[in-house]
């Protein structure tokens, strides 16, 4: 009997139903209503983080007896008071000498105590707000926290990314899939759009996409070194997209030069010039997230093509390595063993032999591979 097997793979649609679960980081104000059409930038709930607390020691600085410190205020607790307005006066040397103390950032005196002579100065807070991300309508409100935001179309998973969610149209850059997209593609024209490249982007060009103010680079493969110089550390281990790049890299394909799959380049292609919401967040581990555009479409379009994500892990079949030590590598199931093998961990589980495209073949557990939709 041949064996087979069965792995998740990276979705590429195009056309799905989606939800994307819109919620504070704390409790605040949802500002959208059940049935309510909504765009990527709307803003679908709202609350405050309380800002910074800065003390000035009224004691040392007035020269008084903490337990006189409270007489010695100029305004009320409670009163909001602008950086370097005077908040305490204090008289010494038998009221010869008087000192004053000004605020050191504006925001609300919040306590004075007796004890220690501090003064406690709470800035303002710090204003949050979550968007619905993409365009649809709000298929639910979650009381006091956010949204349920439903919408439907064309949707891409890529194999890693980096910075937050954005939005922008969609724009070429490249002629085809196997380019290089360069500095020189990218024109002032494109600030605020979602470029799709080719193959493979340098530093320098994503250095320049900043520059430009692009939204989001999709390309097939990029140099981990480049990731390194781009973060300005190690990546690590923990979830991406929380990172502040000034723009979101998609990889769709891994690291190294690696052109964007067929199928996936013809289904952004042929959206050029929509709206598409992109997230750079991965999480490669347990609870896997993948980066993704997500292109609205309204109405659904005719004979959409609808990709499972889920395909048979065969002999022949293209499948990409998701784990180290051969993260990002391309190639063919070569084999798919029966019984179980012992890893590097000491567990034992079952196998599957890639053959790479360099010709050599390696051994790695069958749920470290994802099979490729090509």
């Amino acid at each position: 009997m041949m064996a087979h097997g069965t792995t998740p793979g990276l979705r590429v649609t195009g056309w799905t139903e989606l939800t994307r679960e819109r919620r504070l980081p704390l409790k605040g104000e949802v500002l959208v209503t059940a049935g309510q059409k909504v765009d990527a930038d709307t803003v679908v709930a709202r609350s405050e983080l309380p800002g910074n607390v800065q003390t000035i020691n009224l004691a040392a600085r007035l020269s008084l007896d903490p337990a006189r410190v409270a007489s010695a205020l100029v305004h009320p607790i409670g009163t909001f008071v602008r950086k370097g307005e005077v908040v305490a006066v204090g008289k010494s040397l038998f009221g010869l000498v008087s000192q004053k103390a000004e605020a050191p950032a504006d925001g609300t005196i919040e306590s004075v105590s007796p004890v220690t002579g501090q003064l406690i100065l709470r800035e303002r807070p710090v204003p949050i707000e979550v968007t619905a991300y993409v365009h649809g309508m709000v298929a639910s409100v979650l009381g006091g926290e956010g949204a349920v935001v439903r919408t439907a179309g064309a949707f891409v998973q890529g194999v890693f990314g980096v910075g937050g969610e954005t939005f922008g149209p969609l724009v070429t850059a490249v002629d085809h899939p196997g380019a290089t997209l360069e500095a020189s593609h990218l024109t002032e024209a494109m600030r605020g759009q979602v470029v799709v490249g080719g193959a493979f982007a340098s530093h320098a060009t994503l250095e320049r996409a900043r520059a430009v103010g692009v939204a989001a680079v999709i390309v097939g493969g990029f140099d981990d070194r480049d990731l390194r110089a781009l973060l300005g550390r190690d990546l690590g281990v923990a979830i991406t997209g929380s990172e502040d790049l000034g723009l979101t890299l998609i990889l769709t394909e891994g690291f190294g030069r690696l052109p964007i799959a067929a199928r996936t380049w013809s289904l952004l292609a042929r959206h050029a010039g929509r709206i598409a919401s992109v997230s750079g967040a991965t999480q490669i581990r347990a609870g896997v997230i993948r980066p993704e555009i997500v292109i609205p479409l309204e109405p659904a379009p005719e004979h959409a093509d609808q990709g499972s994500g889920a395909r048979g892990l065969d002999p022949g079949a293209p499948v990409r390595i998701v784990r180290d030590p051969y993260f990002g590598q391309l190639g063919t199931v070569a084999a798919l063993p029966v019984e179980a093998r012992e890893i590097d961990s000491g567990a034992r589980v079952r196998v599957v032999v890639v053959r790479c495209e360099d010709g050599h073949e390696v051994t790695v557990p069958r749920a470290n591979v994802e099979v490729l939709d090509r």
